[in-house]
C-alpha cells in the first residue's frame, strides 16, 4: 500500500474526536502542528518510554485518554484529501452517478410487468375517496396507509398508469442510492461510497422493488438517511441533528414497522463510536461534553417520543396481523441459507455481495462492524419473531440491501478503481437473467405468473353488452376481479354475483349472492375466470356457484393464459 494512501484517514464521527494519533514509523499525527525548531524549539517532553520499549506513556502531569475508537479501516482517505484515483470532481459529485446509474436500471421496461396482487391492492385503496381510503385501514393494512396517503395524492396528480404508481417507488430508490454514497463517503470513504451505491444500483432486488407500487422502496430510502442522520449526529452533537434523525426514524416506521428492527444496528453503532473520555488531572474535572454514553442517552431521547406516535399505528397493525399475514409460514432453520438470494433476488448475486459484506464488516474496523449490524441485526429479529409470529418474510429485510451493498463496495474499493468497476459490472451481468424474470412478472416463482392482462384482453375483443361476468376464488390474495377492473375500467362485464362491493365493506373483497341462481338469472351470456390450468372452468368452483352454471349454461369457448383459465358460456336454449 502506498505512503500517500495510509496518511490520508477519514474524519471519525465522535464528536471532538482528535485524528489518527502517531504510530511507531509513522511520523507526526496528520492534524499535529509542524514541530518548533531551534531556540523556539518545545520543552523536554514529560512521557517516558514503556516498559516494552514498543511506545510512550504519559507522564505524571498529562491526562491519559484511550485509545480514540471507530479507527478507520488501514488505507481509508480522509474526506479532505483526494484519494488516489479519485479525482476531485468526481469526488464532488460522487451522489450523482449512483442515483443516475440507479435510474437509468429501473426506469428500464419499468412498466413491462403487470401490476401483480400486492400493486392491485395499493391501487384498489389509493384511488378510493379520502374518507373511504381511512374507513379501509380501520379494517385491514393499516401499517401501510402513510403509503396510501402518500399515493392517493399522487394518482390524482399523475393518475393510475402502471409507470405512474411505480414512479414514487423508483425515485425513492435512487434517492437511497444517492444517500448511501454520502453514507460510504463519510464512513469508508469515497472510493468504497461510489462503488457500494453503484454496486446498489444493479442488484436485481433494487430493480425489484423500485418498480412496485408498494411501500419497500421508501423503507429504504429512509433506512439510509436516518442511518447518515444518525452519524452526523453522533459526530457532531447537536439537538437539531438529533431531531432531524428522529425525523427520519418516524418515516422509517411509517413506512414499514418492521424496518424499525434497524434501530438495534443504530444502537450498536453509537456504542461503537462512543468517545474516550480523559482522565481527570489534579482536582480538575473530566474533559468532553459528558462522557462515552452522551450520544446514547440523546438517542433515546429523541427515540422515544418517536416510537410513541408509532405505537398506535403498531397496536392497529397487531390487531390486524392475523386476517392479514395468514399466509405466513413460520421461520425454518432451512431458510437462513436461501436468505440472501430471497432478499437480493438471486442466489449468485446475493452470495456475492453477502460474501463481500461479510468481508467488509470484519476488515472495516468498528466502521465496518456498525454497518454490518445495521445489516444482520434486523435478520436476526425478524427470524426470531417469526418463531413465534407469521412475520418471516424476506423481502421485509429489503431495506438491508443498501449496507450489504456499502460493504462489499469498501472491500471492491480496495481494488484500483478500474478493476473495481469491472467487478460491479460483472455482478450485474451475473443478475441478468433475474432482471428479465422480475420484468416479466412479480410473482414468485416467476413461473407463477397471473396474466391478467391477457384474459382482459380476450374480454374486451369478445364482450356484448349485457355480459356478467363470475369469479373463483373470490377470498384470498390473488384479486381477479381487481385485476379485471383495473385492466378494462368502466368497459369489465357486470360482476353479476357482488351484492356489496369493496367501498361499503371498507376492505379489498366484494360479498356474493347468497343464491347465485337468482342472481345469474337476467343474464345470458357469463364469463368465468378461475385460478390454474383446468379442462372444465367449472372444476373446483364452490357448489352453489358451479351447480346452476352447469344447470342453465353451455360453455362456448375456453382460453388458458398463464396462471388463469376464462371461459364465455351461454344460456341453454337462447
Amino acid at each position: 500500500m502506498s505512503d500517500s494512501h495510509r496518511r490520508s484517514t477519514p474524519a471519525r464521527y465522535g464528536a471532538g474526536e482528535p485524528e489518527a494519533t502517531a504510530r511507531p514509523g509513522m511520523g507526526r499525527s496528520a492534524t499535529s502542528p509542524p514541530a518548533p525548531t531551534g531556540p523556539a524549539a518545545a520543552p523536554p517532553s514529560t512521557t517516558t518510554q514503556s516498559p516494552s520499549g514498543r511506545g510512550q506513556r504519559p507522564g505524571p502531569d498529562q491526562p491519559a485518554t484511550r485509545p480514540a475508537p471507530l479507527a478507520p479501516p488501514t488505507g481509508t482517505p480522509r474526506p479532505d484529501r483526494p484519494e488516489p484515483g479519485l479525482p476531485d470532481s468526481l469526488r464532488h459529485t460522487l451522489w450523482v452517478w449512483p442515483a443516475l446509474a440507479t435510474l437509468a436500471v429501473t426506469l428500464f421496461e419499468a412498466n413491462r410487468a403487470q401490476l401483480w396482487r400486492d400493486e392491485l391492492a395499493t391501487w384498489s385503496v389509493a384511488t378510493r375517496p379520502t374518507g373511504d381510503l381511512v374507513r379501509v385501514l380501520g379494517h385491514i393494512d393499516a401499517v401501510t396507509g402513510p403509503y396510501y396517503l402518500l399515493m392517493h395524492g399522487w394518482i390524482r396528480l399523475f393518475g393510475d398508469s402502471v409507470l405512474s404508481l411505480r414512479l414514487p417507488s423508483v425515485l425513492a430508490t435512487a434517492g437511497a442510492a444517492a444517500l448511501l454514497a454520502l453514507l460510504g463517503e463519510r464512513l469508508l470513504g469515497a472510493r468504497a461510497g461510489l462503488v457500494g451505491g453503484l454496486l446498489f444500483a444493479v442488484v436485481p432486488s433494487t430493480s425489484r422493488y423500485a418498480q412496485e407500487a408498494r411501500p419497500y422502496a421508501f423503507a429504504g430510502l429512509f433506512a439510509v438517511l436516518a442511518t447518515l442522520a444518525l452519524v452526523g449526529a453522533v459526530r457532531r452533537p447537536g439537538w437539531w441533528r438529533w431531531i432531524g434523525y428522529a425525523a427520519a426514524v418516524l418515516g422509517l416506521g411509517l413506512s414499514h414497522l418492521i424496518a424499525l428492527s434497524l434501530l438495534a444496528g443504530h444502537a450498536a453503532l453509537i456504542l461503537l463510536a462512543r468517545r474516550p473520555r480523559t482522565a481527570p488531572t489534579g482536582g480538575g474535572s473530566r474533559g468532553g461534553d459528558g462522557g462515552p454514553w452522551r450520544p446514547l442517552l440523546r438517542w433515546l431521547v429523541v427515540l422515544v417520543p418517536t416510537l410513541l406516535l408509532l405505537t398506535p399505528l403498531a397496536l392497529v397493525g397487531r390487531g390486524q396481523q392475523g386476517r392479514q399475514l395468514d399466509w405466513v409460514d413460520p421461520s425454518r432453520l432451512g431458510d437462513i441459507p436461501v436468505l440472501p438470494g430471497g432478499v437480493l433476488q438471486g442466489s449468485t448475486v446475493g452470495g456475492l455481495v453477502v460474501g463481500l459484506a461479510l468481508v467488509g464488516g470484519l476488515s472495516r474496523g468498528r466502521r465496518g462492524l456498525a454497518l454490518g449490524l445495521c445489516a444482520l441485526l434486523p435478520a436476526v429479529l425478524l427470524y426470531v419473531g417469526g418463531l413465534v409470529s407469521p412475520l418471516w418474510v424476506p423481502r421485509y429485510l429489503v431495506f438491508t440491501v443498501p449496507f450489504l451493498c456499502l460493504l462489499a463496495g469498501a472491500v471492491l474499493a480496495g481494488l484500483r478503481m478500474a478493476l473495481a468497476l469491472v467487478v460491479v459490472l460483472a455482478a450485474g451481468v451475473v443478475g441478468v437473467p433475474e432482471q428479465q424474470g422480475l420484468r416479466h412478472t412479480h410473482e414468485w416463482p416467476r413461473s407463477a405468473e397471473i396474466d391478467y392482462r391477457g384474459a382482459a384482453e380476450i374480454i374486451a375483443v369478445g364482450r356484448q353488452p349485457g355480459d356478467g361476468i363470475v369469479y373463483s376464488p373470490r377470498t384470498g390474495w390473488k384479486f381477479l376481479d381487481l385485476g379485471i377492473a383495473y385492466q378494462l375500467g368502466a368497459h369489465a362485464p357486470r360482476d353479476v354475483l357482488a351484492v356489496r362491493g369493496r367501498r361499503d365493506r371498507a376492505d379489498l373483497w366484494v360479498s356474493e349472492c347468497p343464491q347465485p341462481a337468482s342472481c345469474l338469472a337476467p343474464v345470458s351470456r357469463v364469463w368465468v375466470l378461475v385460478t390454474g390450468r383446468k379442462g372444465d372452468p367449472l372444476q373446483g368452483m364452490p357448489a352453489a356457484k358451479a351447480d346452476p352454471l352447469r344447470a342453465g349454461f353451455d360453455t362456448d369457448a375456453v382460453w388458458h393464459v398463464p396462471g388463469l383459465t376464462l371461459a364465455l358460456l351461454t344460456r341453454r336454449g337462447t
